[in-house]
């Protein structure tokens, strides 16, 4: 990094803290969009794991839209360009790849269908992202739903976190 744009601690602070976890605009707008098609949601849904970004109540579908950085898109490859603070970022997006899976699990387990998608899908190809969304009720609707076509396999499997139960015990 060049000595020009190295930023202090304060500094870094600073900006970090305007980075939002809600309300981003990847969120805004897939939700205007689904909107506009008439799809109803309920955002930030607290009584579900992870807080989706978008429920889909009615369907039962939690959707969320995740950044690429923050989530680990193609980890494996990303994390060798983090060049600084390593040691402090690595393990955090380590940590919120095995958060994701792990509350996707537990929504898979309450029955809920899990959609994701990447900010840069949805900022390109928005269009496919509503149209998916569509063709899953449209399959719920129908009876026709295949939870297995869904799987995302980017993910890393989340180690030694128990499976979420909907048991009373």
């Amino acid at each position: 990094m060049c000595k020009m744009f190295e930023q202090t601690p304060a500094q870094r602070r600073l900006v970090m803290s305007h980075i939002r976890s809600n309300n981003t605009s990847i969120e805004i707008q897939l939700r205007k969009a689904l909107w506009h098609e008439g799809i109803r949601y309920r955002i930030n849904l607290k009584t579900l794991p992870g807080k989706p970004d978008i429920a889909i109540t009615k369907y039962k579908i939690a959707i969320f839209c995740d950044g690429e950085f923050w989530h680990g898109k193609n980890w494996e490859t990303s994390k060798k360009s983090i060049k600084t603070n390593r040691d402090y970022w690595i393990p955090k997006i380590e940590r919120n790849i095995a958060r994701d899976n792990t509350n996707e699990r537990k929504l898979q387990n309450m029955g809920w269908i899990v959609l994701r998608y990447w900010g840069s899908e949805i900022n390109k190809s928005l269009f496919s992202c509503v149209r998916d969304i569509k063709e899953t009720i449209f399959d719920i609707t129908n009876g026709l739903y295949d939870d297995g076509q869904f799987f995302n396999n980017d993910m890393l499997a989340a180690e030694n976190e128990p499976m979420y139960c909907n048991d009373d015990q």
